[in-house]
């Protein structure tokens, strides 16, 4: 989950990725994590019930899930983050804390003019789509970044436009047509 904020300003889009992992199917994978789990706990001391080494498995998964897709957005972030990851825990039958949501905070602000936006937006999508399982809020910073591109390449274009029309203007407002001119100087020559 990442939580996109601009910079200087207190509101969030946040990134919100709670856990989808904790409703997954028992696997060979959870098998061999709760025998692990048990010969942990044994050892310690905790006795767990089958359904309860399912579930410590489960929630090992869930944390391991969640920090590797934290981490991708923190990767590919790198100076659009702002600090690190946050994580909210649930204790397991075991006593421990495991990681079941996750989100990095991002700055989503524009850049100072459009040529500094457009790589800013590519970035911002690209540290929002790292994941390989982007959550519904990864999708919606993405899609705002789109937007904030768009926006900058319709300003650069009306930047364009307006020192192509600065050029075909004299600076007293008259229209002097730079074709005007080379016509008058053809009809000198012919």
């Amino acid at each position: 989950m990442m939580n996109a904020q601009a910079a200087g300003s207190s509101s969030d889009l946040g990134f919100s990725t709670l856990s989808r992992f904790l409703a997954g199917s028992d696997t060979s994978a959870a098998k061999v994590q709760a025998r692990q789990s048990s010969r942990a706990t044994a050892q310690a001391g905790v006795a767990l019930s089958p359904a309860e080494l399912q579930d410590v498995a489960r929630l090992r998964a869930t944390d391991r899930a969640v920090r590797a897709h934290e981490q991708a957005h923190l990767a590919v972030g790198g100076d659009l983050v702002r600090g690190g990851a946050n994580f909210s825990y649930t204790t397991g039958p075991d006593r421990k804390r495991y990681a079941v949501a996750g989100e990095v905070s991002i700055d989503v602000s524009p850049g100072r003019t459009p040529q500094e936006t457009l790589p800013k937006a590519a970035h911002i999508r690209a540290t929002a789509l790292a994941p390989a399982d982007p959550s519904p809020q990864d999708h919606s910073v993405a899609a705002h970044a789109t937007q904030m591109e768009q926006q900058a390449r319709i300003d650069l274009a009306a930047e364009r436009q307006a020192e192509a029309a600065h050029v075909l203007y004299a600076p007293d407002g008259r229209a002097e047509s730079n074709l005007a001119g080379l016509g008058a100087r053809l009809d000198q020559y012919a």
